[in-house]
């Protein structure tokens, strides 16, 4: 072997190191620069509150905002991604109406991209991967559609939802709803309560970002699913129930997060309501079996 072909070994043995990605010094497409435009304006308007204070409009935003991302947990998650529960499409469709208000995306774009998150959990092809960074993970993906689409290329892993008229209807009209919800609320109560909306929409990004990062980096993890997964008591009432997230990695189809009777989790408290009044079917749990293996070995 002559010197140049060990040269070639040896640099085909060497690790090469993964390029970091260009989080704002890239280009930014139209869809990528309207996402970060409603973040920024929640963020402003929040900031504005001070100045603009009235304590009913502020309640107004807080209360408004619960309401709109209980249907993301509620409807977009539990519902629509894992169908964790079923319910008659004139309740299913309300639901889902109302979570399109958290600014998040309409549901076939929500669900693909947790779909693929669970699918990839942890890997290059995670669309939030924490092993990307805490910032990524928290929010900076969201403004990358590029990226986005390199991990989860055309959505077909949505037929289900892309086959029912109401939600390609959502899609292709997202904005017109946001706009005329966001008018009436200014021609109702004026920017005090476009603040408070401000307010309450600010604490339900963060929220909903801090299961994407937080509970990838720190919390207990009493099952062994063999990522990063964790649970985070502290953000359950924030979040709905939604931080038990290494009980909800453990059993992705559970309409249950909180499967201790000490860990809160309101959206699970909604399901049942619902199914006491027998509109929930098909409610999914994990098993006795099921715990059992996902259980660390004593």
């Amino acid at each position: 072997m002559d010197d140049t072909t060990k040269e070639n070994g040896s640099n085909q043995s060497k690790v090469v190191p993964k390029e970091k990605r260009a989080y704002f010094l890239r280009e930014w497409t139209r869809l990528d620069v309207m996402k970060a435009s409603f973040v920024v304006v929640v963020h402003v308007l929040c900031l504005l509150v001070p100045f603009n204070y009235k304590l009913e409009a502020l309640l107004f935003g807080v209360i408004v905002t619960a309401v709109i991302h209980l249907g993301i947990t509620f409807s977009y998650h539990r519902n629509l991604t894992h169908r964790s529960f079923k319910l008659p499409k004139w309740l299913e469709y309300p639901f889902a109406y109302i979570a399109i208000f958290a600014l998040q995306g309409d549901p076939i774009d929500w669900v693909s991209i947790h779909r693929f998150h669970h699918r990839y959990t942890d890997s290059d092809r995670d669309p939030h991967s924490p092993m990307e960074g805490f910032w990524f993970s928290h929010v900076l993906w969201i403004f990358d559609t590029k990226y986005i689409r390199e991990k989860c290329g055309r959505r077909s892993n949505v037929m289900d939802l892309k086959q029912q008229w109401f939600y390609r209807f959502l899609k292709n009209t997202l904005p017109l709803h946001i706009l005329t919800f966001w008018t009436l609320v200014y021609f109702w109560g004026g920017l005090p309560y476009l603040c408070g909306l401000g307010f309450g929409g600010v604490i339900g990004y963060h929220g909903t970002w801090l299961i994407n990062s937080a509970c990838h980096i720190c919390g207990s993890k009493p099952w062994n699913t063999k990522d990063t997964s964790r649970n985070v008591w502290w953000l359950a009432l924030l979040t709905n129930g939604e931080s038990w997230h290494n009980n909800h990695h453990a059993f992705e189809t559970s309409a249950r997060h909180g499967l201790e009777w000490y860990q809160v989790d309101l959206t699970w408290y909604l399901i049942r309501f619902f199914e006491a009044l027998g509109l929930a079917t098909d409610v999914k749990l994990p098993s006795d079996a099921q715990k059992l293996k996902m259980a660390f070995a004593r």
